[in-house]
């Protein structure tokens, strides 16, 4: 799918969230309509990790059990409910997919030099880096190989396309890293490729093995993008208004690497010229020395509200995306999953 072009995001005028959401937005609830699902997506995963390298079992292991919320193979199994699918090739689906997750997630630490992910010391720092990118090689392998099992082109295409958009939100965020003429349509072309084209996969998947309609499919395309996007809107967010146990990781880990997110960009379009200054010395140096100085601004600036404020729009975006589609538990469970990308708390 090519780059979003950039649009004056402002000018989308969210629904009100009570007119969309049919229960509460509770993850909970969710997981319990799929639980049986899922059990067998986990057991799965356990499966077809295990490998005669001691390292490869103990890594992957390690990673795949941290605590993740599955939220990415909940879609490839919602999405499948939605469309009531009769198989079992959704299971592996949703396997490959988190598997795909877990080795970028492998990458990311190595790249960003993270040491805490999920309230735990990350791969890389347990096992070192080498150790963290060839497992995350595995991952990836692994993943493709159940994907040629399932013996779908259609399913092969997309999973093939989204892991190369993915590895190229990857690259774009490096070239965007201590960058401080990164603008907002820079930052959402990253997190479109980066974050968002994997739930966009994920979403996708239920309608090809379910066999719907073009039209079904890009509604389910659409629905994922957006839940992505305001998934990756919280994240950054959350990186400078929740705590460190809330949030599972190391609070200002973004600034520290040089990461111009949006509430950086945001705020120093909004500062004073000296908060606007202080703020491109942070992303230029990387580091955290002036780091409570800058979540000042990023409050007073209202950066944070209007980073919410986008995740709010694209989540009424992806509800407003499937709203023709069938009426279900699992038409409900997909609304509520929109709304709580954009009110956790982790």
């Amino acid at each position: 799918m090519p780059d979003p072009k950039p649009r004056n995001r402002l000018s989308v005028k969210p629904a009100s969230v009570s007119s969309h959401s049919p229960g509460s937005p509770d993850l909970s609830a969710i997981q319990r309509l799929i639980a049986k699902e899922m059990a067998e997506v986990n057991a799965l995963i356990q499966e077809r990790l295990r490998s005669d390298v001691a390292l490869i079992n103990q890594l992957g292991q390690y990673i795949v059990n941290s605590g993740g919320k599955r939220l990415r193979p909940a879609l490839v199994l919602l999405s499948s409910g939605l469309f009531a699918y009769q198989g079992d090739k959704h299971i592996a689906l949703a396997a490959i997919i988190e598997f795909i997750h877990t080795a970028t997630l492998l990458h990311d630490d190595v790249v960003d030099a993270s040491m805490l992910r999920r309230g735990q010391a990350t791969a890389n720092q347990r096992w070192g880096n080498e150790a963290s990118v060839l497992v995350g090689d595995f991952l990836y392998s692994r993943a493709f190989q159940m994907m040629v099992d399932v013996g779908s082109m259609p399913v092969m295409k997309v999973l093939a396309d989204a892991t190369n958009t993915i590895a190229k939100g990857e690259v774009q965020q490096l070239i965007n890293q201590h960058n401080t003429a990164t603008t907002e349509a820079d930052y959402l072309v990253v997190i479109n490729n980066k974050t968002a084209r994997l739930f966009e996969a994920a979403s996708q998947l239920g309608a090809i093995i379910c066999n719907r309609t073009a039209a079904e499919e890009q509604a389910m395309i659409a629905y994922g993008r957006h839940v992505g996007i305001a998934y990756q809107l919280i994240d950054d967010v959350l990186d400078y208004s929740a705590s460190t146990e809330e949030l599972g990781k190391n609070i200002g880990d973004d600034l520290a690497e040089g990461k111009p997110t949006l509430p950086l960009i945001y705020a120093m379009k909004k500062g004073t010229p000296a908060e606007a200054e202080a703020i491109r010395t942070a992303i230029r140096e990387g580091g955290l020395e002036n780091i409570e100085q800058i979540q000042e601004t990023i409050e007073s600036t209202g950066a944070i509200a209007y980073t919410a404020r986008l995740a709010e729009e694209e989540a009424q975006q992806a509800i407003e995306a499937i709203r023709d589609l069938p009426q279900s538990r699992y038409h409900e469970a997909l609304i509520n999953l929109a709304l709580f990308s954009t009110r956790r708390k982790n």
